[in-house]
């Protein structure tokens, strides 16, 4: 292991170098060599164009380079969201700025694809996306519907005891989307969905 690694997923390591962030996207053994390397490589440039497009509109971190596997980028000295959301007073306000942030990122035809308050960071009142390595652009409404059940599972899964008004709270900060409406429409359609695989 690494002395500067802050952290290891499944596709990538966090490693602190220079004060900076840097993301790398791990080999996979399993795969042949030529189709590892064009997946972390596609893989890669995708999320820096995601994190660039991003960063016009809503806080996320700094990217300051990137090479054929890896990203570097500012490191947000906050408090990780899923650890800390419950105990904010204002959490409720916390929860509809996420809101806005995700329709700022969806009416711009980002999606982020792994919506979790893991997945943020709270500096000074403000909320950080981070980790777009399973985001992708599109302007479709399922795609915009199935992002919002992913952050509603998320928020039942880390937050069970107020889960319902944070998602409430974050679903009224969604309705500054210009596509608002369709989505949630579609939305209940995906958990109706999510419902009737679980009962099978």
């Amino acid at each position: 292991m690494k002395k500067n690694m802050l952290y290891q997923g499944a596709e990538a390591v966090i490693l602190l170098k220079d004060s900076k962030l840097l993301k790398e996207r791990i080999a996979k053994s399993y795969r042949l060599p030529v189709l590892d390397e064009k997946l972390r490589k596609s893989r890669t440039k995708k999320e820096m164009k995601l994190l660039e497009k991003s960063s016009k509109i809503i806080p996320v971190p700094e990217v300051f380079s990137s090479s054929l596997y890896g990203i570097s980028m500012k490191n947000i000295k906050g408090k990780r969201l899923s650890e800390f959301l419950d105990s904010l007073p204002n959490s409720l306000e916390i929860c509809g700025q996420i809101g806005k942030n995700i329709a700022k990122l969806h009416d711009s035809g980002i999606i982020h694809g792994d919506l979790t308050t893991s997945n943020m960071i709270l500096k000074n009142n403000l909320v950080y996306f981070i980790d777009f390595g399973l985001g992708f652009e599109s302007h479709n409404v399922e795609d915009k519907a199935v992002d919002l059940h992913l952050i509603r599972q998320a928020l039942e899964a880390k937050h069970p005891l107020h889960f319902k008004e944070f998602f409430n709270s974050l679903i009224k900060g969604y309705t500054s989307s210009i596509n608002a409406k369709a989505v949630f429409k579609r939305l209940e359609i995906v958990e109706k969905r999510g419902r009737y695989k679980q009962a099978y």
